[in-house]
């Protein structure tokens, strides 16, 4: 099987801690402007999901959207959530912590691209 996201050992701490705190979560990856390109946590009944946006997949329990327009800029690659200490987007949820998610990503390899292109 092949994830178009993943998470950090880190990252997934992280969202265990802030289920504690505020029950299911889900996160959106920001397109840019204010928040810059920055995955946002959010409480999962707090952030309406458009027709338009794509479910890559869970991390830590938690689903996981981009917009379909930067869908179609990275589909050629795995996200990999991480953390990293400081503030991120002012409207994540792990802000008050300290810390901020960050993607990374890599490039798929022709074998994952070939398996992922069959389960569409």
């Amino acid at each position: 099987m092949v994830n178009r996201v993943t998470a950090t050992e880190e990252a997934l701490n992280l969202i265990s801690k802030l289920k504690g705190i505020h029950g299911d979560l889900m996160f959106y990856q920001s397109g840019g402007c204010c928040d810059g390109s920055s995955p946002m946590c959010y409480p999962r009944d707090e952030f309406r999901v458009g027709e338009s946006d794509v479910r890559l997949g869970e991390i830590g329990n938690t689903p996981f959207y981009i917009s379909k327009d930067q869908y179609e800029y990275w589909k050629h690659t795995q996200l990999i959530i991480d953390v990293v200490d400081g503030r991120g987007g002012m409207f994540s949820l792990e802000g008050p912590e300290g810390k901020r998610f960050l993607t990374r990503s890599r490039v798929f390899t022709e074998e994952e691209r070939a398996v992922l292109n069959t389960n569409m």
